[in-house]
């Protein structure tokens, strides 16, 4: 909500800001601009992140009424006890750095400076890097999913159901695109291009790709996932169930490429959420006889690009499929496709 005239403030180099104070009959159109604004700063970041920082925010009051503090405003110092608490218990610098980002979102929401940003912020700065100085221990990173892998995992779906026809599909074109768990239950029909040599997938905004300016993504028809024959597999099953079903041409292209399904298999009009995408994932690497708890949604991603390294892939190409906005995390596959060939200690060893 808008009061129809709030005080002036000042801005970070002493100027006087005007305030929102609207004419007589104006207010109406004000408070809809408004709440414009404010769906656009809820796009700004996307709904994984939101929900992390739902979390992460909880997570912080929590540990604030544990204590008998209150949650805002907060001096830097109650957050570096925070982070060290966190620490202790456990958590990865990643996930407390982003536990301080959500509380900063929330400060900042509330018109409050971001605790980071206070002058005295110092001592939390000096917190934040000790804690990745003692965590800099190597990265557990999740089995991939590479071809082997997935061939095994998809023949373990067996059948011609709607179910069997939607999971095969699903991790097919995860791998084929190595696309994230959140990319995946994103797409639509729109999002499908067939082309004589295989697929492409147009993407819109992703984690590396906040401006939302999008991507295109080739998938080559294929000898052996066949990403393209089993994604057609299933839009071809779904198009005979709602075979009477009328939509007008945009409406087609808006409907989930992934729905969810019933405990009855059947088809619902909501999308697949990035979980279900996880535990299909650990599920089908459990009855290929994999070990379940190495493997994750981000299991897809990572074994398109661990088998593209592998059979020689430029990071380059890679890249054009992956769409990192830097090589640093696919010169990691790279070098480690290729730490036994040509050895420094092969001719001797």
């Amino acid at each position: 909500m808008v009061d129809e005239a709030t005080d002036d403030v000042a801005g970070s180099d002493g100027t006087v800001l005007q305030a929102l104070a609207p004419q007589d009959g104006m207010l109406a159109n004000l408070r809809e601009d408004l709440e414009q604004a404010a769906a656009f700063k809820e796009a700004a970041r996307a709904a994984a992140t939101h929900r992390a920082y739902g979390s992460d925010w909880a997570i912080y009051c929590e540990w604030c009424g544990s204590r008998g503090l209150a949650i805002m405003p907060a001096h830097p110092e109650q957050i570096a006890a925070f982070v060290a608490n966190q620490a202790t218990a456990g958590f990865k610098a990643s996930t407390i750095e982003r536990r301080v980002a959500a509380i900063g979102h929330h400060h900042r929401s509330s018109n409050y400076p971001a605790p980071t940003a206070h002058p005295a912020a110092g001592g939390l700065r000096e917190a934040l890097a000790g804690i990745r100085h003692t965590k800099t221990i190597r990265k557990s990173r999740k089995s991939a999913a590479d071809a082997a892998a997935l061939l095994s995992m998809l023949a373990e779906i067996k059948g011609a159901g709607l179910r069997a026809k939607r999971d095969r599909a699903v991790l097919a074109i995860g791998m084929a695109a190595a696309l994230r768990r959140s990319e995946l239950v994103s797409l639509t029909m729109g999002s499908v291009g067939l082309h004589e040599k295989g697929l492409e997938l147009y993407l819109g905004s992703s984690k590396t790709d906040q401006a939302g300016e999008g991507a295109t993504i080739a998938i080559p028809e294929g000898a052996q996932i066949m990403p393209k024959a089993l994604l057609l597999e299933w839009i071809d099953a779904v198009r005979i169930l709602e075979a009477g079903l009328e939509r007008t041409e945009a409406e087609a292209k808006r409907v989930p490429l992934f729905r969810r399904l019933t405990r009855g298999d059947e088809l619902t009009a909501s999308p697949m959420s990035d979980r279900a995408v996880a535990r299909l994932v650990k599920r089908c690497a459990s009855d290929a006889g994999f070990d379940a708890s190495t493997f994750s949604g981000h299991s897809l991603r990572s074994g398109f690009l661990t088998e593209a390294a592998s059979r020689g892939a430029t990071i380059f190409k890679m890249q054009e499929v992956s769409r990192h906005k830097t090589v640093q995390i696919l010169s990691d596959y790279v070098r480690s496709a290729e730490r036994f060939k040509n050895h420094a200690g092969e001719s001797f060893l």
